[in-house]
Parts: structure tokens; sequence; C-alpha cells
């Protein structure tokens, strides 16, 4: 019997010291939610997670400002074998030790121009970033060949550490970095050293040469993160293929569609992007963390489907237009309209603004080509956090918005049709006459439309000029949809020149040129090329391509000839 006690008071002591252990850790694990979730609201478990997220940026000494310049690279290798040169092209990523609001915020980066045909380029490509901590930082710079669609190879790396900055920094001038080869393309390398075998004055090894300056001490009350403040770079990606499986067409001079063509584009804003404009992804369907966070097999197949179709439409090729402004102007301001074509066709679009300022938009539509090209989700590159989505277009008004004193929107075009600008003359080139109309219609991050002000003040600062009117997709809804669909009736009217064409199966194959051709017949009423003449098509083909190439030998033995008389005569 006193056994029994004993065994009892044992237990009853071992279960006392397990609840209290149980209690101090349960306390401790507490202690850890209140100080990951200080600052934030409790969550509403009604609404699914994500979109504004309130969390606020790390406190941090402000830090400096500073400009990297990439000069030039020497003695890079050969990738491509028909011109024994190569496309090359920097592709920097900025990395300190600044604690983000979460581990998702993706890096600052910074991408040059393509030099074409060039194993020496010479970019003199300055990114100016603020905010540096004087901690320092390290900057790490890929060097790529341009190649088809988004296959570009890498031809090495650059690493640049500075391990503190401040007043005193000497900086680093025009310093050359051997180029690591260890990650880049075998091929290319390949042709160089067999090049090198044949000519001694071909080396294996390039280098990158790079600056670095302080430019002094950034003031500013935005401290704990970096951003870009310039140069505002923009560009202009123009694919004739992703245009026709979209089923667009560019207007020429005279009204008549000329070619197939679709239009992404890109504009590095002038920072810092408002702390307040934060916006995460929203779980909407249970697939959606996965396909964002590459975590399921079925997320995994979606974010590489939708990071390949990013890189497809915002692609760089030899088509790609580029551009800079050193801060923003009025000029940036009517590069932005002639981007978006002014006031013609009624045109809408749908955008993503990052981060750190990079603004995306093309235009979108219920066309069904478009619309499949047009998602928050593609132009954020599947990003987990952004800073804001929606839609836009512009209007013009038939007097400047400085001369009046409230203008009305309704004297605009569209929808009516005023004299002055298009349809039937040239748009006038005064940010003036315009009006931007943005608003937060993005069901895949959800802005809040508090921040709506925000956002509208930060662009009236990147583009001076414009008027600019913000429309909440819920409180404003009415006015939204009918605005929106005054402009889609505009389009219809002036008619951009859309052909919306679907085959007979579900995917289109970027590659199958006579599905494509079929298509355009079809939707100019032709007929549908058969199966024997298809075949034909692809026998004749090459013997054309033969006939092709003895008709040019003929053409220059004959102009040869012709230069040999006429040096003899003389």
């Amino acid at each position: 019997m006193d056994n029994e006690k004993v065994a009892a008071q044992h237990n009853g002591h071992r279960s006392v010291g397990y609840a209290t252990k149980f209690d101090q850790k349960a306390e401790e694990l507490k202690a850890k939610k209140d100080q990951h979730g200080k600052g934030k609201k409790e969550k509403d478990d009604s609404q699914p997670a994500g979109g504004y997220d309130d969390t606020s940026v790390p406190p941090k000494p402000p830090g400096y400002t500073v400009k990297f310049t990439f000069h030039r690279a020497t003695k890079l290798p050969m990738a491509d074998i028909n011109s024994m040169s190569s496309d090359p092209y920097v592709l920097a990523t900025l990395y300190t030790d600044l604690p983000t609001r979460h581990k998702q915020d993706p890096p600052m980066r910074f991408r040059t121009p393509t030099i074409r045909k060039n194993c020496d380029p010479e970019w003199n490509a300055e990114w100016i970033v603020a905010n540096v901590p004087a901690s320092g930082f390290e900057l790490k710079a890929r060097i790529y060949d341009e190649d088809l669609a988004d296959h570009d190879d890498r031809l090495g790396n650059v690493h640049v550490k500075v391990d503190s900055l401040g007043q005193n920094f000497q900086g680093i001038k025009e310093q050359s970095y051997k180029i690591k080869k260890r990650m880049g393309s075998k091929r290319a390398y390949i042709i160089r050293g067999c090049a090198a075998m044949f000519s001694r004055g071909i080396r294996m090894s390039g280098t990158l040469v790079v600056s670095v300056e302080v430019l002094g001490k950034t003031d500013t009350d935005n401290c704990g993160r970096m951003w870009t403040i310039g140069p505002c770079n923009w560009s202009k990606h123009l694919s004739p293929m992703v245009g026709r499986l979209a089923g667009t067409k560019d207007i020429g001079k005279d009204g008549k569609t000329e070619k197939y063509s679709f239009q992404a584009n890109q504009m590095q804003l002038a920072g810092p992007v408002p702390a307040s404009l934060y916006h995460r992804y929203v779980e909407f369907r249970p697939f959606i963390k996965g396909m964002f966070t590459a975590t399921s097999l079925r997320g995994r197949i979606l974010h590489r489907a939708l990071h390949h179709q990013h890189n497809r439409i915002y692609n760089y090729d030899r088509d790609t237009i580029y551009g800079s402004f050193p801060a923003p102007s009025q000029d940036m301001t009517l590069q932005f309209l002639d981007l978006v074509h002014y006031d013609k066709g009624g045109r809408i679009y749908t955008y993503v603004l990052t981060l750190d300022g990079q603004w995306r938009f093309t235009e979108t539509g219920k066309e069904f080509g478009i619309d499949l090209l047009s998602k928050h989700t593609m132009h954020s590159d599947v990003k987990i956090y952004i800073a804001f989505s929606g839609e836009f277009f512009i209007r013009r008004s038939k007097t400047p918005h400085n001369e009046v004193s409230t203008p009305n929107l309704e004297e605009t075009h569209p929808p009516a049709e005023i004299e002055g600008g298009p349809p039937k003359n040239d748009p006038p080139k005064d940010p003036a006459y315009y009006t931007l109309v943005i608003d937060n219609d993005s069901g895949t991050y959800r802005p809040n439309a508090k921040k709506l002000s925000d956002l509208k003040e930060y662009m009236q600062k990147n583009f001076p000029g414009i008027k600019i009117i913000t429309l909440d997709c819920i409180g404003d809804k009415d006015k939204m949809n009918r605005w929106k669909t005054e402009q889609r009736e505009r389009k219809k009217a002036e008619g951009k020149g859309v052909v919306a064409v679907q085959g007979d199966s579900d995917s289109i194959s970027s590659s199958d040129e006579e599905d494509l051709d079929d298509q355009q017949r079809e939707a100019e009423g032709g007929e549908k090329q058969g199966t024997k003449e298809k075949m034909m098509g692809k026998i004749e083909r090459p013997f054309d391509k033969i006939k092709e190439f003895r008709q040019g030998d003929r053409d220059r033995e004959a102009r040869e000839s012709a230069d040999d008389v006429g040096a003899s005569s003389q």
C-alpha cells in the first residue's frame, strides 16, 4: 500500500513537472508570436490570406547613395559560332545585410543594354542606389549572351565585395575584375578555346571593368531599405510570334494592318516606392500558394510555366527598344504616353509595380489572346510580394487640365470624338492634355484601396504634367465599369486591328508556323491549306532555298565580272 502511495506521489510530481514545462513552452511560443507579429493586425479568417501587408520596415540608420558603373568587358567567349562573337549584357544583383520585411522580398537588380556582336563590349551603364548601409555590400554581376527566347548563355560571373562604406571611402575607379568561368557556358568557352589554338592574340580569360562611387549620405526618413534613384531606364519589347499567338497587329500610318506584334513595356521609376505599398498574393484557391512558392508538384509546374511566359513576353532581342532619362521629367511623361499610344484606340492596360519601382504593363482586353497574356502573376514574374497592381487607361481632354480648375472627364477622348487629336489627327505632345486613370483591379494581389492616394502621389512625382485619377475597383465599381466599357466601345469603333483566332486544338505551338498561317488565312476569309499542299510546301522549300543561293551566286558573279570590265577599261 505504501508503495502505491509513493508511486502515486511520484506520478503526481511528474505530471506537475510536465504541466510546468508545457506552460513554459507555451509562453515562449506566445512571446515569439507576439514579437514576430508586432505591428500586425489580427488575421480575419473570413478572408483568404494575402493582400495588403502592414509589416513595418525594420529600422536602420541612414546609409549612403552609391553609383555603380559597368564600363566594359574584354575577351568574352564567343557564344555564337556563326558570327564568332557574342551579344553580351550584364545582370547585376546587390546584396547587403539590411533585414527585409519578409525573406521572400526580391533583391535589387539592374540590367545593362545588350551590345550586338562584340566580345569586347562597352556599356558605361550607371546604376544609382540609395541607402546602401555602412556595413558594405556584395555586388554579383553575371555576364550573359543574349539569345533567342529566354535561353541566354551565361559567359561568367564577377563579384565585387566592399566590407564598409563611409564619407572617406575612396571608391573603386575602373577596376578590372577577372571573369569566373566556372558557371559560364561550356559551349562558348569551347568555341573560344578552338579560336585560341589558331590565333595567339586570343586569350581565354576575360575581365569586367567596374567603378563604385559614394555620392554622399542618403538624406531620407525611409531608412531600413534600399531603392533605385536612377537612371529611369525604359524598354519596349516587341514580339511578332507572340503577336500572332495573341492575335494582335500593328496599325500602319495609312490606317491598315501591317503585321502581327505584341508589345510589353518596362519603366524604372525613381524611388523610393512608398513603404505603405506592400502587397502579397492572395490565396483564393488551394493551389495558389504552391504556384507562388513552387512547393507542390502542380505548383512547381505552374510556377515554371508562368516564369517562362514572363521571360517570353519581356524577352530582350534585336527588336527591343531601349531608352533612359536621368530623372523624372515631362520628356519621360511623353515617353510613357508614346508607349501606350496616347489616347488612340481606347486601350486598357494591365500593370504591376515592383518593390523597387519597376513598372511593367501590357495591353489587356476580352480578346482570346491578349487576356491570356495579361495576368498580374505573369507581370510580377510570380513574385510573392509587390508594391501595387491593377489596370489603367489614358484619356485626352479638349483643354489642358492646368488651364481649367476642374477638368470634366466626360468631355474627353474616349468616349467622345474631340478635335485636335486621334482618331483623325496626331495626338498633342503636351502631357497637360492627358489623364491617367489607374485602379487597383487585381484579383491576384488585391491592393488596398486606402493606398491609392499613396500610389497617386508616387506616380505624380514620376510623371509630371499629367493628370492622375484613381479608382477603387469596389467603391468606384460602377464608374470604373462604365469608363472601361466606353474604352472598349471606342476600341471597336476605331478598329485596333485585333483578330482573335483560335485553332482546333487547345494549345498552339509557337514553332508550328503552318498552323499560324492557316489561322491568318481563315481570319482574312481565305481557305485553310490542306495536308497535300503542306507536304508539297515542305518538299519544295529546300529546293527553293537552293534556287535562291544559286541565283545569288549568279548575281554576285555578274557584279564581279562587271567590276573587272570596268577596271580593265580604265
